[in-house]
C-alpha cells in the first residue's frame, strides 16, 4: 500500500537495531528520507548506507546518547528544515522489581526512556509547530497499562509517557501536529530476550530457562508489526488520530 508519505522527512531514535531499525526500513521503503539517532555509529552508518541504497532515499544519522539533554539540544541544532515525522524509540528501562532495580539504574533508564521521549517532544513540537505540522509516534510499551510488579520501573516510566502523549495529542490539531503512541507487546527481538531473562532469574533462579516463560499458544510479534503500524499512523490515512495510545500486543493486554 502507497501511504502517501513519499517525500517527507522523519526522525527515528533508537534506530541502530530492534523496532527502530525496522521502522527506518519500512517508512524508507515508502519513500521516506530517514534521520537515525542512536549511540552505536557504525550501525547507523551501516543501516543509512544500506537504506539509501536500496530504496533511492536520503538517510543519515546522528551517534547521541539521548539520554543527556544537551545532546537532544545538539541533534535539532544540526537538523535543518522540517522533520515531519518524529517516532521516539530509544530507551530499554531494566526488568525487575522494587528491591533488585536500584536508585541509579531506575534514574539511567529513565534519562532515556522517560526524559529523553519529553525532551525530543519539546523540540520536535516547537519546530512541526512552526513549519507547518507533524506527527509524533512514541513506541512506549503495554506495560504501561497492565503493570506488573517484576517490571515496576518500566510500567511507571511507560504509563507516564502514556499520559504525556494524550496530554499533547489531545490539543495538538490546533497546531497542525498528531500526537500518537503504540505500546508494544512481547517482540522478537534482543530486547524482548533480556526481559525473559531477568524475569526466568526471578521466578526459576536461571536466566537460561527464559524460553519456558514464551507462551508457544500466543507468540510474541514481530518487529514488522510495530513498524507498519507506526507508518500508517504517520501518514494521512490517519488524519483524525490523535492523543491515543495503540496497543499491539496479540490481544495480551485482554487474556
Amino acid at each position: 500500500m502507497d501511504l502517501g508519505l513519499r517525500g517527507r522527512r522523519a526522525v527515528i531514535t533508537g534506530s541502530s537495531k530492534g523496532l527502530g531499525q525496522a521502522t527506518a526500513e519500512t517508512l524508507a521503503s515508502e519513500g521516506v528520507d530517514v534521520h537515525l539517532v542512536a549511540r552505536d555509529a557504525k550501525a547507523l552508518e551501516r543501516i543509512a548506507t544500506d537504506l539509501a541504497k536500496r530504496h533511492g532515499v536520503e538517510a543519515s544519522f546522528s551517534a547521541l546518547d539521548l539520554s543527556d539533554s544537551a545532546n537532544v539540544d545538539s541533534l535539532f541544532s544540526q537538523l535543518s528544515g522540517p522533520i515531519d515525522i518524529l517516532v521516539n524509540n530509544a530507551g530499554a528501562i531494566p526488568g525487575g522489581s522494587i528491591d533488585l532495580v536500584d536508585e541509579a539504574r531506575w534514574r539511567e533508564a529513565w534519562d532515556l526512556k522517560v526524559f529523553g521521549y519529553i525532551n525530543m517532544c519539546r523540540l520536535a513540537y516547537a519546530r512541526m509547530q512552526k513549519d507547518g505540522g507533524g506527527v509524533i509516534v512514541n513506541v512506549i510499551g503495554a506495560a504501561g497499562e497492565r503493570p506488573t510488579p517484576g517490571y515496576v520501573a518500566g510500567a511507571g516510566g511507560n504509563a507516564s509517557l502514556m499520559a504525556i502523549t494524550r496530554a499533547l495529542g489531545g490539543h495538538s490539531r490546533q497546531d497542525g501536529i498528531r500526537v500518537v503512541a503504540i505500546n508494544p507487546g512481547q517482540i522478537k527481538t534482543d530486547r524482548l530476550v533480556t526481559l525473559l531473562k531477568t524475569q526466568a532469574v526471578e521466578q526459576f533462579g536461571d536466566d537460561n530457562r527464559w524460553e519456558e516463560l514464551v507462551d508457544a499458544t500466543f507468540p510474541p510479534g514481530e518487529p514488522h508489526h510495530i513498524a507498519d503500524l507506526v507508518a500508517f499512523l504517520a501518514s494521512d490515512l490517519s488524519s483524525n488520530t490523535t492523543g491515543t495510545v495503540v496497543t499491539c500486543d496479540g490481544g495480551s493486554c485482554a487474556r
